[in-house]
């Protein structure tokens, strides 16, 4: 049975929980999951709720689905809105330089169908990644730096359009992004930082982690925005460390963190399972 994913965000009033369940009922859907969350700070409530249709033929096309009377619904409560239909599987790219440990645990996932989406493509600066993108029988391009910076990304932007991308992960793709890109993929870019956001920011967080002599190390998946580093979090998680540990084990121990936090946050984003608040991210999972 094809399922929708309808997610909400408004202005906090009573009512809407009540409003919106009835409407699904009344045209013939059937709740699956429903999560919600009032924001008494902001005055903001956000809702996800998951549902199929009594009738599939009649609720075929997400278009139409929720019908006149839902933009009613939507007006009163000023609600922000969008439907998702489970059915429709993403593309999504995956972008990586030399360090592969990302690459490898993604695609293993979606090998094992843990990742409900095509991966039609894998693009690198660098070489490191192709034996493994093609021993799961994912093209691999190679699209190097060389002179001109600003070719080299239009070339990945060029090959994401052709492949009708939705979503592109950074699995340690350790170049910053023009505003032109993150402007083309708003909230449709993940990236993988090696540190726990927003202490150690930059380029060498476990050398920077390693000179404070902390006892946790951690992992940040973000959207990316034009500020470095600083877009919305979707998952994190830390690991101890102690005074024995080196560079070199906090960063072994903080790869594990990095594949674990990486792919928990590409599945919430294909499950439809976060929603924008501004500089934070809601996550319903």
């Amino acid at each position: 049975m094809e399922r929708y994913r309808l997610l909400i965000a408004c202005p906090d009033a009573s009512g809407i929980i009540g409003a919106v369940a009835s409407h699904i009922g009344a045209i013939g859907g059937n709740i699956l999951e429903a999560d919600q969350h009032p924001d008494p700070d902001e005055r903001a409530f956000y809702m996800r709720i998951e549902f199929d249709p009594h009738d599939p033929h009649k609720l075929h096309d997400p278009n139409q689905v929720l019908g006149d009377e839902w933009n009613r619904i939507a007006d009163r409560y000023q609600m922000t809105w969008r439907l998702e239909s489970g059915a429709e599987r993403r593309r999504v790219a995956i972008l990586v330089s030399k360090d592969t440990h990302c690459l490898a645990d993604l695609l293993w996932r979606w090998s094992i169908k843990e990742l409900d989406a095509d991966i039609p493509l894998v693009v690198s600066n660098h070489e490191a990644g192709r034996s493994i993108a093609e021993s799961f029988g994912v093209r691999f391009e190679h699209v190097p730096i060389g002179n001109d910076k600003a070719a080299q990304e239009r070339a990945v932007m060029d090959l994401l359009e052709r492949e009708r991308i939705d979503l592109v992960v950074l699995a340690r793709y350790m170049r910053v992004l023009s505003p032109a890109f993150v402007g083309a993929y708003t909230d449709r870019i993940i990236n993988i930082h090696h540190s726990f956001l927003p202490a150690f920011a930059g380029a060498t967080p476990y050398r920077q982690a390693f000179d404070r002599g902390v006892k946790l190390i951690g992992a940040t998946s973000h959207y990316v925005t034009e500020d470095l580093d600083e877009g919305p979090i979707i998952a994190q998680d830390t690991a101890h460390v102690t005074h024995r540990d080196t560079v070199d084990d906090l960063i072994r121990k903080g790869r594990d963190l990095e594949r674990v936090v990486l792919a928990r946050a590409v599945r919430l984003h294909l499950e439809d399972k976060i929603l924008r608040a501004g500089a934070k991210t809601v996550v319903f999972d």
